[in-house]
C-alpha cells in the first residue's frame, strides 16, 4: 500500500482551506499566526527591560493593573 504525496504548497493551500471554512478567516488568520517566526533577541531584550526591576516590583505592577481594569 503506497501513499500518494502532494507537492507540499497544494496541502498547505488546502489545509488553509479547511481552517477558514471550519475556523472562519480571523480565526484562521489568528490559529496561523501563532506559528509565524519572530524576529530578534528575546534575552537581551528582556534583560535590557528588566534590568533595574525586582520580582517584587513586577508583582506590584500586575496588582496595579488588575486594579485598573475593575
Amino acid at each position: 500500500m503506497s501513499a500518494m504525496v502532494h507537492p507540499l504548497a497544494e496541502v498547505s493551500q488546502r489545509a488553509k482551506n479547511v481552517l477558514i471554512q471550519e475556523l472562519g478567516i480571523v480565526d484562521a488568520v489568528r490559529f496561523l499566526n501563532q506559528f509565524q517566526v519572530g524576529g530578534g533577541d528575546y534575552s537581551v531584550e528582556r534583560q535590557s527591560l528588566f534590568k533595574d526591576g525586582s520580582v517584587e516590583s513586577v508583582v506590584a505592577g500586575i496588582k496595579a493593573q488588575r486594579q485598573t481594569k475593575k
